[in-house]
């Protein structure tokens, strides 16, 4: 492309000085001719047709001069201006003309008032700017090997567009030892080239040929074209086929399964397709026993077993193996091939269980039988050497008999049912051989319960409370306990432990499910009379021989309000609450009257008195103070002021549902003197009657400090002998202001309880649900406290 551009640079410059201008004049019309090289660029000068034809350019436009062109795209046009032509477009000679020698165009130019017509032809001059071009880039060549040498073989010629000497002028071939070139000239049709042999041809030395054929076009300097030629040779069946090895010799193990590839053998032909192609097949002269075992696939020489081989039977096979090619004259060759049988070890080895206990008691002695396992393997040597082994995370072991091949399965270790109840041991059994083979049976065996677990109680020992005026008959609380044990070794019943100790006759008013713990209260508990006793609860299965344990019952008893405050004083004679007190009129406010005494039985609220004044005289005179109970003048009296007051006292407790009493003061005002001589006379009588009230506080003291000691000597002895912590723990004291009031202590496992009396401790709240009765002390040592009522 390059050359074609430099081409047409060359022709535009000397174009003004080389075109040739020929006018031809006559008198109907003009004709004129010009030239100009092919593919020079648009707006190239071709002529001045005004000049030439001698026309008036003023006139050219008026008359508008023009080339009248059927075409879309001409190729001239002329200015109307200067009357100049003028190359429209680049003109490809080859495109417009062909391969024609000679390339003119006919140009008709048309000038109007009057109508002229003028001829004009251009010559379009060739260049060479076409290369010489194969219609294909390679052709492929099939010649037999078997082809004389001077064989003649006619090959596509090579077309190039450029016309005369441009054009092809001659053929070469790259050089080699089996081919040369010749080229026919065959005028008008170009030149033919044509490929000989020289010297003859071998498939098997050379299979193919490359060469690559080169046109020349006759420019300066001359273009060319190539094309591959690929020549293949066609084989004739002129060799044998050859095994690839000398000896064929391979080991076979015995029992090899069919289809098993024993070897493969291999040949190989040097010719090609049908005539290199190999077949194999047997010998003719093979034993029908070993066709019979043995087979070959024709076509890869592969040797399969199709039947069943044996080592004790025979352990050599010698094949004879021949191989044909498929040329029309067959050619063979023949090969032996050698199978030595090899003894595998090709037999796992096989367990029989021959006695055997599936079920065996839990309590078995190690060292029990439970079966008795043999092996046997079909091999010999130390292909049927056979070991037995079983699990190591199992109970249970293999002993080996006296016996060859023999085994005991006995337990090693205890058995335990409760921990498992069943076993799936699986028996492995191995050969020595290589590699070995084993075998595996599993058999179940069942561990039987005895009767080895005594009966467990959910907790020990157990504490319940228990509100005083139960329901008799109604259920109070219950036991449970559970046997690890199966069936009726763990059947369960209960019974009360009955015996002569005090706590133990109140048994006597308990009663007990034997099937499933639940205790019955045959009489209503009185807190006053009882507050806490114990007993035993024995739960037995129902095992042989039958196993059994107890567990200890804590029971307390907790208040309800179910006593009415007593009037201690005043008392009179005949038992009612009433008195009489006689104080001067010259007392002051705030002189005491008189002091009035109450009890209650019942403990904690329920036992905590508040005093009132009911009815009084005047109001103005007197005040009772609502804990102590003490009567005390507010003012002193006038002369006004009635010598004789009444005033009724109520003394009610704080339970839920409070009971109350009430007592009677008469309240006698007299002058000093006669006070006087009374406080004589009643001196005596009152130190009596105070002597009988500190007699009576000193026993109830007494019997209160004794309770106490003995309750801390019990729970300091069930504390020492038991390793739980539901202990409990009984503190009683007595405070005597004016009433007598009661407090106890106790704590269950974390928790500290109180039954308190009037006074109680700074700090303690009332449970919920306790009617009142109990308090729950703050315990130094936590930081919370969680109360349980029961």
């Amino acid at each position: 492309m390059e050359q074609r551009r430099r081409e047409p640079g060359r022709a535009r410059g000397c174009l003004v000085g080389c075109v040739v201008v020929v006018l031809l004049w006559s008198v109907a019309a003009a004709q004129l001719r010009y030239s100009i090289s092919e593919e020079v660029n648009e707006g190239t000068v071709v002529g001045n047709i005004a000049k030439d034809l001698g026309l008036d350019k003023s006139t050219l436009r008026d008359r508008k001069y023009r080339i009248v062109s059927s075409g879309a795209n001409p190729l001239f046009h002329v200015n109307q201006n200067d009357g100049v032509l003028y190359v429209s477009r680049k003109i490809d000679r080859e495109e417009v003309c062909a391969q024609s020698s000679t390339c003119l165009l006919n140009l008709k130019t048309v000038l109007e008032n009057p109508l002229e017509v003028h001829y004009i032809r251009v010559e379009v001059l060739d260049i060479n700017d076409h290369s010489p071009v194969f219609q294909d880039k390679e052709t492929i060549l099939e010649i037999s090997e078997s082809v004389l040498p001077g064989a003649r073989f006619q090959l596509k010629a090579s077309r190039d567009p450029d016309s005369g000497h441009f054009s092809v002028q001659q053929y070469k071939i790259s050089d080699n030892d089996h081919f040369r070139l010749e080229v026919k000239d065959k005028g008008g049709d170009g030149k033919i080239p044509i490929l000989i042999i020289r010297k003859s041809l071998d498939r098997e030395t050379a299979a193919s040929h490359s060469l690559v054929l080169t046109a020349l076009d006759g420019g300066k300097p001359p273009k060319s074209g190539e094309m591959n030629i690929q020549i293949n040779v066609l084989d004739i069946n002129d060799n044998a086929p050859v095994f690839t090895k000398d000896v064929y010799s391979v080991m076979l193990d015995e029992n090899a399964p069919v289809g098993t590839t024993v070897i493969q053998v291999n040949a190989t032909d040097l010719d090609e397709g049908s005539n290199g192609d190999v077949v194999y097949s047997f010998s003719k002269s093979m034993n029908q026993n070993i066709l019979n075992i043995f087979d070959i696939n024709p076509s890869t020489g592969e040797i399969t077993v199709t039947g069943l081989l044996d080592y004790e039977e025979k352990d050599k096979y010698e094949i004879e193996i021949q191989v044909s090619d498929k040329g029309f004259a067959p050619l063979t060759t023949e090969k032996s091939v050698i199978i030595q049988i090899v003894d595998v070890n090709d037999n796992a080895p096989e367990i029989e269980v021959t006695s055997f206990s599936n079920s065996i008691p839990e309590d078995s002695r190690p060292g029990t039988t439970v079966a008795l396992i043999s092996v046997h393997d079909v091999d010999s040597g130390l292909n049927g050497k056979v070991i037995c082994s079983i699990g190591e995370d199992v109970p249970f072991t293999l002993s080996p008999s006296l016996q060859d091949k023999m085994y005991s399965l006995v337990t090693k270790s205890p058995l335990d049912r409760e921990r498992q109840s069943h076993y799936d041991l699986t028996i492995t059994a191995k050969d020595a051989g290589q590699p070995p083979l084993s075998s595996e049976k599993t058999i179940s065996v069942v561990v039987s319960d005895v009767n080895d677990n005594s009966p467990e109680f959910s907790l020990s020992p157990y504490t319940f409370y228990v509100t005083e005026g139960n329901n008799p008959g109604a259920s109070v609380f219950s036991v449970k306990a559970s046997d690890a044990d199966e069936n009726e070794n763990a059947r369960i019943s209960y019974h009360i432990l009955r015996g002569g100790s005090e706590d133990n006759k109140l048994t006597s008013f308990l009663n007990i499910n034997s099937e499933n713990g639940d205790i019955v209260a045959l009489k209503s508990f009185d807190f006053e009379t009882l507050k806490t006793f114990q007993f035993h609860v024995v739960a037995s299965d129902s095992g042989t021989p039958s196993l059994s344990s107890n567990v200890t019952v804590n029971v307390f008893i907790l208040d309800q309000n179910d006593n009415a405050p007593v009037i201690l004083y005043p008392l009179s004679s005949n038992g009612s609450a009433e008195g009489v007190e006689e104080i001067p009129r010259n007392v002051n406010a705030g002189h005491l009257v008189t002091k009035v005494r109450a009890y209650d039985a019942d403990i904690g609220y329920n036992g905590w008195l508040l005093f009132s004044l009911q009815e009084v005289t005047d109001h103005s005179l007197f005040a009772l103070d609502r804990y102590t109970g003490q009567i005390r003048t507010l003012r002193s009296f006038t002369e006004t002021d009635e010598a004789e007051h009444k005033l009724l006292v109520l003394v009610k407790d704080n339970g839920n549902v409070s009971l109350s009493a009430t007592a009677t003061v008469i309240v006698k005002v007299v002058e000093p003197k006669e006070a006087f001589a009374a406080s004589d006379v009643k001196t005596s009588a009152k130190v009596d009657e105070d002597d009988n009230v500190t007699f009576y506080l000193m026993i109830t003291l007494g019997s209160v400090s004794v309770l106490f000691l003995i309750s801390i000597i019990v729970l300091i002895a069930m504390q020492c002998s038991k390793s739980t912590d539901y202990t409990s723990k009984y503190l009683q004291e007595t405070n005597y202001d004016g009433t007598l009031c009661h407090s106890i202590q106790y704590r269950s496992g974390d928790k500290r309880y109180m039954l308190v009396g009037p006074r109680m401790s700074i700090g303690s709240t009332i449970v919920p649900g306790s009617h009142a009765n109990t308090l729950v002390l703050p315990d130094r040592r936590r930081t919370s406290e969680e109360v349980q009522y029961i």
